[in-house]
């Protein structure tokens, strides 16, 4: 990864929603410490707080309004942070404000950036806001409290930051291996029924320039397999296949799926009718001359039986794709298996 990638929110829509609220919030907190806060703010620092009010909610505005996805491009969303750190130090600076409440006001950034970014920005934010805070100390009060201010709201700000990156890291691999077990078949490691349903949707929607075809194929006599030699075998048979499927498909767009059982699906995004039936026979081939060896050694023959069809680009009939598919799978069944079949045209 890129280090302008590596400064980017994890989920940018995310992202973009939580730093209005963050920033409405900020600002409102902002506005209550000056009202509320016994202070002798001179009205030159009485005016810089409260135009910090006004930026805070006018950059909140700003991000409301904006596109997401073009402001975590721009990282948009570590310089708001970043920029916020700069604010908060320099009104400290302004207002001669040493007091912990002011300091307090560096965790907003600092959150939001470990709940919301990625490791590299939180790194950046969070070291900003820790010199930031160290340096307005020092110029603010004598150096011996200077210290002891930086080193405990430093070590604050580092904790906090520290154990929300891990905690959102633990929480995204969790996400990962959810939306893994929802889209990847754990036998075969194929794409499920519903990543399948999702890739022909796509798909459809591109209107792939020539079309799409669908193969589906079923294992001839499966249920024979299991009762001779037990379910395991036949579980080590789906996956011998989708191994020789893998090994004869290797075109990008190709989608292997597992719809269920034995029967597997080849979605092919921008083919034509005459290729998908040349890929068809292909693999009916590679699975015949592919024999699985068995757990004793011997050698397993297999055969499928290998349904076609083809969907021209002007068409988004999904269903109507699927159904010619599965009738020309259940024709070359019925012709004695171990064949291809096309959908009639």
């Amino acid at each position: 990864m890129s280090a302008k990638l590596s400064l980017r929110a994890r989920a940018p829509e995310s992202a973009a929603r939580s730093c209005v609220l963050i920033l409405v919030v900020a600002a409102v907190a902002l506005a209550a410490f000056i009202a509320f806060q016994p202070l002798d703010y001179s009205t030159r620092a009485t005016v810089a707080s409260w135009s910090a009010v006004g930026l805070v909610l006018l950059v909140a505005l700003a991000v409301s309004r904006a596109s997401a996805e073009r402001l975590d491009r721009f990282g948009v969303c570590t310089a708001i942070a970043v920029g916020g750190v700069f604010l908060i130090c320099g009104l400290n600076l302004v207002t001669h404000d040493p007091s912990a409440a002011s300091q307090a006001f560096l965790a907003f950034p600092v959150l939001w950036s470990a709940a919301h970014l990625q490791r590299a920005a939180v790194a950046v934010v969070t070291t900003t806001a820790v010199l930031g805070n160290g340096m307005s100390r020092v110029l603010i009060l004598p150096l011996d409290e200077a210290m002891a201010d930086f080193t405990y709201f430093g070590a604050v700000l580092v904790v906090m930051a520290v154990m929300l990156v891990r905690a959102s890291a633990r929480q995204d691999r969790l996400v990962a291996a959810l939306q893994e077990q929802v889209t990847v078949d754990a036998l075969t490691g194929l794409a499920t029924r519903r990543a399948f349903d999702g890739a022909l949707e796509a798909a459809v929607g591109r209107s792939a320039p020539g079309g799409t075809a669908l193969i589906l194929i079923d294992v001839d006599s499966f249920k024979c397999i299991n009762d001779t030699y037990g379910h395991p075998v036949g579980d080590d048979v789906l996956v011998h296949l989708a191994q020789v499927l893998r090994g004869r498909v290797r075109f990008q767009d190709v989608v292997l799926s597992r719809l269920g059982g034995d029967e597997l699906a080849v979605l092919m995004p921008g083919c034509t009718s005459d290729v998908a039936h040349h890929r068809a026979e292909d693999l009916l081939e590679a699975v015949r001359s592919t024999p699985m060896r068995l757990p004793d050694g011997g050698l397993l023959a297999l055969s499928i039986s290998v349904g076609v069809a083809h969907m021209s680009q002007d068409s988004a009939d999904r269903r109507g794709l699927y159904i010619a598919a599965d009738a020309a799978l259940y024709a070359a069944k019925r012709a004695g298996r171990g064949r291809v079949s096309g959908a009639a045209s």
